[in-house]
């Protein structure tokens, strides 16, 4: 009897063996895909319905357009805006350009996870010990991360196609299915680009970094035709100036759709190409093992992982300083347009901005910057989890050093990051406006940096709590706590909404400084709420096995 079970477990299943990476990459890579897919139209639905809701009539639908449709400023940041006095052209405007940053993010982060990552685990090399050869197995991989695309595509189509149903919203099936190719454009291309990276890079995280570097030079390649100075052409040279191009909702131009999908096609290609010229756990651009040592700072656990997170510190701390010196620059005129739109200062005092229009400009940019910082707390936590599960951490706890010194030297360095890119937005930022001559003191920015970094440290203890108790959701609870409380900040900006919704955003608690004083007691309150999480997920900790994958 034990026999004849064994023989029917042993039964094949009716599926190639040949095909198993493209199975198991295609799994992971839907079931991502269609949670972001969510996301997606869940923005496109409280855009066009809050659209419905703030701007009633004519008078205040063509105030909108007016006020936003002659503004370089935005159009530097945002991309133009066209037709904004229709559902359609708002819902475009509000979501595109911010959707399509999204899925060029999470285009590139699946595809160096699902590419280099798994190769730097060790499973694909117990993969490719069965009927297939490393072209073959990124071949596979490549089909597996396209279901993934496929896979937003279709979530984000069917939450337009039934916001579309509405009446007062009308988007035909055809306008609603060309708005979701516009929107997964630059996830495709940078999936395609987190996977060629994996190739040149040693790491996934030199193949993620390599990969940001260039979506940061695609995104200023947009700014610069949309900011009035002339060279239209550059939108030719960037995806995003091609997603821009395509104008979905309003005049649906198919042309740019075609050097989306050629550049896809190249980059696919020349993944697997050179997959076949290097080893496994190899990499094109050599992974510099016979550099001289240089052991600075690697005199303990701390100094370690200062060392591991200094890449990524320093990119994020560029990306900081540069936007918040964009932001300042274009303070003074943009704070002019929000001040003679009755509609645009309603939305945004909805929100907690007060004062002048500079500074309700500001105001709304520092939440804004709160984001990155969060997202940057985030990060933290999730790379300690990174750590844990691929076993570097074991290494660490063999020798002399106890879970709590670990564990507390990453909340601390952890922490003064974030301190570090509050004081960095407020100073870049004066520089910024500076040269506009906005009369916004010095230290009122640097309040106003100072007052991003308690939500931050909140999420960095909400993260840590996860570590200690949950630790394989690390990364889904931080980020999506992020995303959730940017979506109630949305809605609750541009229609009433209930407090009790509104208290749920970490982002809602912070004041809009500085179109108002800091709220420091509720910076307070937050602090003190990410500290006790953080004690009890270390007391947890101390306490739990380490986990793996």
């Amino acid at each position: 009897m034990a026999a004849k079970f064994a023989t029917a477990k042993l039964k094949p299943d009716g599926r190639s063996p040949g095909t198993i990476i493209m199975r198991l990459t295609g799994k992971k890579a839907i079931r991502s895909g269609a949670g972001w897919g969510t996301f997606f139209g869940i923005m496109i639905a409280s855009s066009a319905f809050s659209y419905l809701s703030s701007y009633k009539t004519s008078a205040s639908r063509s105030g909108l357009a007016a006020s936003f449709g002659s503004n370089t400023a935005l159009a530097t940041l945002f991309g133009p805006a066209h037709n904004l006095q229709t559902v359609a052209g708002f819902t475009a405007y509000k979501v595109l350009a911010f959707l399509s940053i999204t899925g060029a993010l999470w285009g590139l982060l699946i595809g160096t996870k699902l590419m280099r990552g798994e190769e730097d685990t060790g499973r694909w090399e117990i993969l490719l010990t069965g009927q297939t050869t490393n072209r073959a197995a990124a071949a596979q991989a490549l089909a597996g991360l396209g279901a993934g695309i496929v896979s937003l595509f279709a979530i984000t189509a069917v939450f337009t196609a039934l916001v579309g149903q509405s009446p007062q919203i009308h988007f035909t099936l055809g306008q609603s299915i060309f708005f979701a190719s516009s929107l997964v454009c630059t996830a495709a291309v940078f999936l395609a680009v987190g996977a060629l990276t994996s190739q040149l890079a040693a790491t996934r995280r030199e193949a993620a970094t390599l990969g940001a570097y260039l979506l940061a030079v695609f995104y200023a390649l947009r700014m610069i035709p949309d900011s009035g100075i002339g060279l239209g052409w550059l939108k030719w040279a960037t995806p995003f100036g091609w997603v821009e191009m395509l104008q979905p909702l309003t005049a649906s131009n198919w042309v740019p759709l075609l050097p989306t999908a050629a550049l896809v096609l190249i980059l696919a290609g020349a993944t697997v190409k050179l997959a076949g010229v290097r080893d496994l756990g190899a990499s094109i651009f050599p992974d510099r093992t016979t550099a001289p040592m240089r052991d600075r700072l690697l005199n303990g656990a701390f100094g370690l992982n200062a060392r591991l997170v200094r890449p990524t510190v320093i990119a994020w701390g560029v990306a900081l300083a540069a936007t918040a010196v964009i932001y300042g620059v274009i303070a003074k005129p943009a704070g002019a347009t929000l001040a003679s739109s009755n509609s645009i200062n309603t939305a945004l005092t909805r929100m907690g901005a007060r004062g002048d229009g500079t500074a309700i400009y500001l105001g709304v940019v520092f939440l804004m910057l709160a984001v990155m910082v969060s997202f940057i707390a985030a990060g933290q936590t999730t790379f300690s989890r990174i750590e844990e599960a691929e076993g570097r951490l074991e290494h660490l706890l063999v020798q002399p050093l106890s879970r709590w010194s670990w564990y507390g030297g990453r909340l601390l360095e952890a922490t003064a990051i974030l301190i570090f890119g509050g004081l960095e937005i407020g100073i870049f930022c004066w520089l910024g406006t500076s040269s506009g001559h906005n009369g916004i003191p010095f230290w009122t920015l640097i309040e106003a940096g100072l007052n991003v970094v308690p939500p931050a440290l909140l999420i960095l203890g909400v993260g840590a709590l996860t570590l200690g108790t949950w630790p394989r959701a690390t990364s889904v609870i931080v980020n999506g706590l992020i995303i959730w409380s940017v979506m109630v900040e949305l809605i609750g900006g541009v229609s009433n909404t209930s407090h009790w919704l509104l208290d749920t955003s970490v982002f809602h608690q912070m004041a809009p400084a500085p179109a108002s004083a800091p709220n420091w007691t509720a910076s307070a309150v937050m602090i003190g709420i990410g500290a006790v999480a953080a004690i009890i997920g270390a007391v947890t900790f101390l306490r739990r096995d380490l986990k793996g994958d």
